[in-house]
């Protein structure tokens, strides 16, 4: 006789009252999140179309702790399990499956319900949203969350945006599932309408300019200097003990003590069997469409996602490579650069510091000038706050750009604060060395090379733009202005030009 098959795990047991808060999509993100809060002494209703993403889920809370979480197979017996007024979290994928999930719940919500969108969406698309949840009285939270997997599961950074009564609903939730700081959880009312959405997708691009910067200084260490794997390693945990302390800087030191686990593999390290071609996701090119919609320079967000363009065309560059050989440019350096290791590492990390201030100064004004086209009243010190614990961009410095901020909330750019300026001085010496060297030697710093370009134009005082508009008023008539007069002026620049020979 067959043994019947084992039944799934059970869920918790039910708690009175139910749960308050639910969570649809069991994916890594949704799972860990749903357990997070779960632990936090939430009961919470989890729900996936495909039902072993439950069970899995349940399997888990019972391993961790016989955590409070309530599994369910069928979108209305999960939707009426919740306490009133219910807040149904989504993390699906963006786009159609946001608007499918909706539609799936939707049904068996109740006016003063809400749902809060979890996912990397863009911002108009939460915006529409809210409109058509409003029309049931349905409210609506588009709420960037950052931190990964891990963050997910024990404190993330968390951006909701929409509606504030929302917010105000899961506003304890939240605050206890939210990374913990000596500032308070890193979490935050950002505004109305899309704002969550868009201060996640700026975090993001802000993010893509990080892991450029950072696998630059990287490139440098490696080829200029010769330095090991197990020598970068070593570099960049020191360097997380100082003013680069970040996430980001931390695993970068962590990958390069791995070693490759794949049986039969040649020996080595993992990273140097990985193939160098970088993914993405959207939302660092949503980024750099809305600074030049919104006419912000963010030069060195660009060249990291210009950088990732070009890492995918690695036949062409393959190609490239040898065609330019055959007509004599070495594969390898240019030029050698004799420079002793310590003061190498030393100016890179100078060149890092100063490069990332000036990444960081870019997406804070790309929020700036987006809260002011929508009347979002986006607090930067705040956001600078909940990014210091969580999220991926989360670095010791950005204590330092919340104080700037509430310094001068109306500080036109991170540059011109006393503190940063002081440092930007004094490090822009091993800033242009390194990237002079990066120069000779053949070795592409695009992201570097775009923050030095970005500081020394931004603190020129006469740059050759009036050649320009000399230009656009010779062949377009379109006018210019003049420094010791007021007004407009046209000149016929080309019968004058004649006249003159």
């Amino acid at each position: 006789m067959t043994s019947p098959a084992p039944a799934p795990p059970a869920a918790a047991a039910a708690q009175s009252p139910p749960p308050r808060i639910g969570l649809a999509g069991l994916a890594t993100m949704g799972q860990n999140l749903a357990l997070n809060i779960a632990e936090k002494g939430f009961p919470i209703s989890v729900y996936n179309r495909t039902a072993a993403k439950v069970d899995s889920t349940l399997s888990r809370a019972a391993a961790e702790g016989a955590l409070p979480v309530l599994g369910h197979r069928d979108p209305r017996d999960f939707v009426l399990s919740l306490a009133r007024p219910r807040t149904v979290v989504l993390l699906v994928q963006a786009g159609p499956a946001v608007d499918a999930t909706i539609d799936a719940l939707s049904p068996y919500l109740d006016a003063g319900d809400a749902i809060v969108d979890g996912g990397n969406e863009w911002y108009q698309n939460t915006e529409r949203r809210i409109e058509q949840a409003a029309s049931r009285g349905i409210l609506y939270l588009g709420m960037g969350v950052s931190g990964g997997e891990e963050g997910a599961r024990n404190g993330p950074s968390l951006m909701p945006g929409g509606d504030f009564q929302a917010y105000s609903n899961i506003k304890d939730i939240l605050e206890k599932a939210a990374a913990q700081t000596e500032d308070g959880p890193c979490v935050t009312f950002v505004g109305p309408g899309g704002a969550g959405n868009f201060v996640k997708m700026v975090h993001n691009g802000i993010e893509y300019g990080d892991m450029q910067l950072i696998a630059e200084a990287y490139d440098v260490l490696h080829r200029v200097g010769g330095l090991s794997n197990s020598e970068i390693a070593d570099v960049f945990a020191e360097w997380n003990k100082g003013e680069l302390e970040s996430f980001l800087v931390e695993i970068t030191a962590d990958i390069f003590t791995v070693a490759d686990p794949l049986e039969g593999s040649t020996s080595g390290a993992l990273v140097d069997k990985i193939l160098d071609k970088t993914g993405m996701k959207g939302t660092g090119k949503w980024t750099v469409q809305q600074a030049a919609e919104l006419a912000v320079a963010a030069p060195t967000i660009a060249a990291s996602l210009d950088g990732r363009y070009l890492s995918g065309l690695k036949d062409e560059r393959v190609a490239a490579a040898s065609v330019l050989e055959e007509e004599g440019m070495p594969v390898g350096l240019l030029e050698k650069i004799n420079v002793d290791k310590k003061v190498l590492v030393d100016r890179v990390r100078q060149a890092l510091y100063s490069s990332k201030v000036c990444s960081y100064a870019q997406g804070m004004n790309l929020l700036r000038a987006k809260s002011v086209e929508q009347g979002w009243n986006l607090n930067l010190a705040e956001l600078s706050r909940i990014w210091k614990g969580g999220c991926i961009i989360r670095a010791r410095f950005l204590d330092r750009i919340k104080k700037a901020y509430d310094r001068n909330p109306e500080l036109a750019n991170l540059i011109v604060d006393r503190e940063f300026a002081r440092e930007m001085v004094q490090r822009q010496g091993a800033w242009r060395w390194v990237v002079a060297r990066a120069v000779e030697a053949g070795i592409s710093t695009p992201g570097m090379s775009a923050s030095l370009s970005y500081f020394d134009t931004y603190r020129c005082n006469r740059l050759p733009a009036n050649l320009i508009q000399a230009q656009r008023d010779l062949f377009g008539a379109h006018t210019y202005e003049r420094i010791d007069r007021p007004g407009s002026f046209h000149t016929e620049w080309t019968k004058l030009a004649r006249e003159g020979k």
